[in-house]
């Protein structure tokens, strides 16, 4: 974590060279970027391209409410070197985990940024922010996290918010808990905000915000939850290898039933994909290794806000979405997540490319919107796009 001026001048390849990272690795970190942003692999050569050149911003990581989990699947990834690579991806300046300084030299790195680099860093949150009782519920040398976050997210270009719980509350924010805990967007308001949801989010999926912003030189186009169309313009249970079992009418009754060791859809178990917009059956986890409808294990919709509300229980199916012979209805709730997003998607590089290919899936059907807080509406007319435009967004 060194934010000398020397190396924040040092485009991302040459501080790799100096990790030892092989030129056949940093060239397929960059291929998998590629596809983990749903660009064409002819996009690989202009990634490469930027990495080469670009200049390292500086990024502070706030932690606040949080088990220190999106950390850890940031820092665990590796596609291979993942880890270096997105370490050297920016200039991590701050980042309570991790640094090597602690006390007044950490809090000073954390001062210097803001600072010096007013308007430039980039701020990771992880963790939800507590609201009640002025913040009490969590504190940071004498601070609380409402306060740090106003500070660090005020002066910052962009904030990314990692995981569900600094997107949405998460965990915290569930019925039941008293710290008043709320998602950065809405402990801070007005930022340019990246909402990188799931519990955790994927590694993945933060170092492909980085690359765009990196190759692109601006955020990648969002949804009306403010989440990467790449990472959340598709719902699982369209990409999902179980989905011609739903279909055919083939579901697993009980763990370890012969449908559960054949692979059959795990609906009527309480898979949740049907209704959670989410990239893991294309990028999965540890490494592209598995992911958890591929051990035999439904999705529980971590991705989704207040999740752990309105998913559970979560070894049951949602209400009013049934088993065989309903596909309509889910297919309706899921088309109308799509249809918000496609609505929403910016013209730019990501948000252009999402755009066709839900268009095409979405044509000549009736959707259903999809509220804020992730709830099905009973209009049937979209619901009005939202007139605040965030500087990363371009709309039609």
């Amino acid at each position: 974590m060194n934010n000398t001026h020397e190396t924040l001048k040092d485009g991302v390849w040459a501080a790799l060279e100096r990790r030892n990272v092989s030129r056949r690795d940093f060239l397929r970190f960059c291929s998998v970027m590629a596809g983990a942003l749903a660009l064409p692999q002819s996009y690989t050569h202009k990634i490469v391209k930027a990495l080469e050149q670009t200049h390292r911003p500086a990024l502070v990581w706030l932690e606040f409410q949080d088990c220190a989990g999106n950390s850890e699947s940031a820092l665990r990834s590796s596609h291979p070197t993942f880890a270096d690579i997105v370490l050297d991806l920016l200039s991590w300046n701050y980042h309570e985990t991790v640094m090597a300084p602690s006390g007044k030299a950490a809090e000073k790195s954390l001062q210097d940024t803001i600072t010096q680099q007013k308007g430039q860093y980039l701020a990771v949150v992880e963790g939800s922010i507590p609201m009640a009782n002025n913040g009490v519920y969590c504190t940071i040398g004498g601070r609380s996290a409402l306060t740090i976050a106003q500070e660090v997210c005020s002066n910052a270009y962009a904030t990314i918010a990692a995981g569900t719980c600094a997107a949405f509350g998460g965990i915290p924010a569930a019925a039941g808990g008293i710290t008043g805990a709320v998602g950065v967007g809405q402990a801070v308001p007005g930022l340019r905000l990246i909402n990188l949801s799931a519990c955790p989010m994927n590694g993945a999926n933060l170092a492909a915000t980085l690359v765009h912003y990196l190759t692109f030189k601006e955020l990648p186009a969002t949804d009306n939850l403010s989440r990467p169309l790449f990472a959340h313009g598709d719902r699982i249970h369209d990409n999902c290898p179980r989905r011609a079992h739903y279909d055919a009418g083939q579901f697993v009754q009980e763990w370890g039933d012969e449908g559960h060791r054949q692979g059959w859809c795990l609906y009527k178990m309480g898979c949740k994909g049907p209704a959670t917009n989410y990239n893991c059956p294309r990028i999965q986890w540890n490494d592209g290794t598995n992911w958890p409808i591929g051990v035999g294990h439904g999705c529980v919709g971590c991705a989704q806000p207040n999740f752990w509300d309105t998913m559970t229980p979560f070894y049951s199916t949602l209400p009013g979405i049934g088993g065989f012979g309903i596909e309509s209805t889910s297919e309706e709730i899921g088309l109308g997540v799509i249809g918000t997003v496609a609505a929403l998607s910016g013209i730019h590089a990501v948000g252009t490319i999402i755009k066709k290919q839900t268009a095409k899936r979405t044509a000549a059907t009736t959707t259903i919107p999809v509220s804020q807080n992730g709830h099905v509406q009973n209009e049937t007319t979209p619901p009005q796009q939202d007139t605040q435009q965030t500087p990363n967004e371009t709309h039609d």
